[in-house]
């Protein structure tokens, strides 16, 4: 027997609800805020994420699924979201069509690193991308819509943490200021931050091993320059102006290189240690970085399977998907078939969900199977009632029978169903 490979799920059922939910909030919102959909790729050259995310994040150094194709080039299922939709950006020349331009995705990453809840090694992201603003204002309306979004899912339970990482300048004086802390730790430092200390200093900040000495490690904020400054200030003066509260986080740098400027995470009170919901922010040289022009950009993602995490966490209760409130059942003839194949597709072509007996069943067995899929009535034709061009529909939670003419079904079901709602 073969079994799904370690960090994947395989998803149905009653599970499903959640992702519907969580698709069609997230749709819906970004249409609202001017969001259009893009679809990329799910693999890309390996170059692209090298470049974008950084040589010496761990994404790239650990956990990218990489492989040579058969014509020798390497490619890498995506890690992240945002290098494919920059180099979707650059390559279409979507530059032309004028700022600013806003965009959302939904799909499968990947990432070789352990299996955790909420971070299988495919997991799933909604991911919304701005281009073209350098305003505050940009940082502000993408922080309010990650807020909305989660509002709009019926979660309350969680934090906005906000911060600056300044710019090029700014941060390589405080990665001088961190090395110059942390070279007192360097024995007593993990494996990885030792690695880090040389290769990727701000990471240092994000180490779970050796988080006791972060707390009196240097602070970003006290680095930054004064455009930087006054760019973080309005900023946190427009989320307050609409009342989105948040927690400024000095420690905040997040994972990937092409961060600048703002940065933020929404976390969950109730996710335990992996609590990270969403987060994202400035990248205004990545544009340029891959190729293209300098143009100020901006995004974040938030991860469906944390999502669902969430929602069940509350008890938030999303809608059921529609299943078969009619439900078909026959016995007879080949012209009670005919009839029963007709009206099922009469019925679906009203937009009612409907379900017909495949199986041939005895009609005890169909109606056993009807209550056990959860349809709310059944159609029942026999011989008799093609003769006497009747369809009886039967309630299945009162049992109740009654009898409408042929003609008249289409409508009598739409009535029924719309007193039981």
């Amino acid at each position: 027997m073969y079994q799904k490979i370690k960090g994947t799920d395989d998803l149905y059922g009653e599970q499903m609800k959640y992702w519907y939910w969580i698709e069609k909030k997230a749709r819906e919102l970004s249409t609202i805020y001017g969001y259009g959909e893009i679809r990329t790729p799910i693999f890309e050259e390996t170059k692209l994420f090298v470049r974008s995310v950084g040589q010496d994040t761990d994404i790239v150094q650990k956990e990218m699924y990489t492989f040579e194709d058969k014509g020798g080039r390497s490619i890498t299922l995506r890690p992240e979201g945002t290098a494919p939709v920059v180099r979707a950006f650059v390559e279409n020349g979507m530059i032309a069509q004028g700022f600013p331009q806003k965009y959302f995705y939904i799909g499968p990453m990947f990432r070789y690193e352990r299996p955790q809840s909420g971070r299988q090694r495919q997991f799933h992201q909604f991911g919304a991308e701005i281009f073209g603003s350098p305003s505050p204002m940009a940082d502000a309306e993408l922080i309010i819509f990650a807020d909305r979004l989660l509002k709009e899912m019926g979660l309350i339970d969680y934090e906005i943490h906000v911060n600056s990482l300044g710019d090029t300048e700014d941060r390589e004086k405080y990665k001088e200021a961190l090395k110059e802390y942390y070279v007192q730790y360097l024995d007593v430092l993990c494996d990885d931050c030792k690695v880090r200390y040389e290769r990727n200093t701000l990471r240092l900040l994000d180490c779970k091993v050796d988080a006791k000495y972060v707390e009196n490690a240097p602070r970003i904020t006290d680095y930054l320059g004064e455009e930087s400054k006054k760019h973080y200030e309005e900023l946190k003066r427009l989320l307050s102006s609409v009342g989105i509260e948040y927690v400024e986080d000095p420690r905040l740098v997040r994972g990937l290189d092409y961060y600048n400027r703002t940065v933020f995470e929404i976390h969950h009170h109730r996710l335990g240690a992996m609590s990270a919901l969403a987060g994202g922010g400035r990248y205004d040289g990545l544009i340029k970085e891959i190729g293209g022009k300098e143009v100020p950009a901006l995004g974040f993602a938030a991860g469906i399977e944390r999502l669902i995490l969430s929602l069940k966490s509350e008890n938030v209760q999303v809608d059921e998907i529609s299943k078969n409130i009619i439900y078909v059942t026959y016995l007879g003839n080949k012209e009670v078939r005919n009839e029963a194949i007709k009206l099922a597709e009469l019925l679906r072509s009203e937009g009612i969900p409907v379900g017909l007996e495949l199986m041939e069943r005895s009609i005890s067995a169909q109606l056993k199977h009807a209550s056990r899929i959860g349809a709310r009535f059944c159609v029942i034709i026999g011989e008799d009632e093609l003769d006497r061009d009747v369809v009886v529909i039967k309630n299945m939670e009162t049992g109740e029978q009654v009898e409408f003419e042929k003609n008249f079904v289409v409508n009598g079901i739409k009535d029924m169903i719309q007193e039981m709602q």
